[in-house]
């Protein structure tokens, strides 16, 4: 099947439209304007495509997922594409919603990350569209990412396929696991008292200094622990930390935010009982020490096995597109494709290339984004054949 059902300058410009609509997150940024105008311009340029084109509400009222499919003629699998519209802030950028080309590479808030795996997306189920497959190929532009994943959440709930390809920026690479996170927080007790009076008062910030070196313990623990092939060994950093009342008072309490990455094989009931156990021992030595540990978030690692059907549908696929054999990778950070794994949807992920990811200059490489358009496009005629 040749490549040319993919038009390069329909897809570049798609990216670019995209790129100039703001859509930060505000959960992220406060006041921000959300996902709700490139949502409406994904929601029309589907429809005009002939799509079957889908609302759907989350958890969140006024943030909505775009839905968008070309529905096969039946008996054949589904194939899910899925890719974010929200963005982060822009603090430091210059004309973030002006997309600007500079030797191949275009520039603006979302480029890399990762509005041109959503047009990439959009362009190659609309062409799919024209195929005659049996199976259904689903178009997720979902919200919300960049916080706490409502968009991909109620996806996951709402929706079913065999397979998920999920767009974010892989340098062309096959990306088959990332690391997950826990969130914890500590908090530390004293006794309040004014400075003049040392006899009376517990100092809740001094007490947090042993959780700070009990930290540095755990995670030299974790570095000369097992490690993941691909992505390495698990890790913890203290973020946020806050107590006191002002400079002449002894502080009640002081607390500790706390970020726990994770490999296959961990989890935060994990992350907390280290954390836990370190406690009861500087309790144990000094019975005055008083602190609690809460986990307020986390979410699961994901892996997919190299000789995984999709894995390797893919691999195969990008040989034919462009002549070279695959590069495999993991990640740090945490993606959707952790939710939709877990809902029973294999997924992988793969997208083009680009620098200055949260960064104050973002760009991606247009010819990549040309190359996952078509890679996409033939998986989808491949799978859902």
């Amino acid at each position: 099947m040749a490549h040319d059902e993919i038009s390069k300058d329909e897809l570049f410009a798609l990216t670019a439209k995209l790129v100039s609509i703001d859509s930060i997150n505000p959960d992220l940024v406060p006041g921000s304007r959300g996902e709700g105008e490139v949502g409406a311009f994904v929601a029309e340029w589907a429809r005009k495509k002939g799509l079957d084109v889908r609302v759907e509400g989350t958890d969140r009222p006024g943030r909505t997922n775009i839905v968008a499919i070309a529905p096969g003629t039946g008996g054949g699998k589904t194939l899910m594409l899925n890719a974010h519209m929200d963005t982060v802030g822009v603090a430091g950028m210059e004309d973030p919603f002006r997309p600007t080309v500079r030797d191949g590479q275009l520039f603006g808030r979302g480029s890399m990350d990762t509005k041109s795996a959503l047009a990439a997306f959009l362009v190659a189920v609309a062409a799919a569209r024209e195929q005659g497959l049996r199976g259904d190929a689903i178009l997720t532009a979902v919200v919300d990412e960049e916080y706490a994943s409502l968009g991909t959440e109620a996806v996951a709930r709402r929706w079913k396929a065999d397979a998920a390809l999920v767009g974010e920026p892989t340098g062309l690479q096959i990306v088959t696991a990332h690391k997950g996170f826990v969130w914890l927080e500590v908090e530390t007790h004293g006794v309040a008292a004014h400075g003049s009076r040392p006899e009376k008062g517990v100092d809740a910030i001094a007490k947090m200094g042993r959780v700070l070196v009990a930290l540095e313990d755990i995670g030299k623990k974790l570095a000369a622990g097992p490690s993941h092939s691909l992505l390495g060994t698990g890790s913890l950093h203290a973020s946020l930390i806050s107590g006191g009342q002002e400079l002449s008072s002894y502080p009640a309490q002081c607390r500790l935010g706390i970020e726990r990455r994770t490999i296959p094989g961990e989890d935060g009931e994990l992350a907390e009982k280290e954390l836990r156990e370190a406690l009861r021992g500087m309790t144990a030595q000094d019975p005055g020490f008083k602190a609690d540990v809460r986990q307020l978030f986390s979410r699961a690692p994901m892996e997919i096995p190299r000789n995984a059907p999709l894995v390797q549908a893919l691999a195969t696929t990008f040989t034919s597109v462009t002549g070279q054999s695959p590069t495999y990778g993991a990640m740090g950070a945490w993606m959707d494709s952790s939710l939709l794994s877990a809902a029973g949807i294999p997924s992988v992920i793969f997208g083009p290339s680009g620098e200055g990811l949260h960064g104050e200059s973002e760009w991606v490489d247009l010819a990549s984004v040309l190359t996952v358009s078509q890679v996409a496009f033939r998986l989808v005629c491949e799978f859902c054949a």
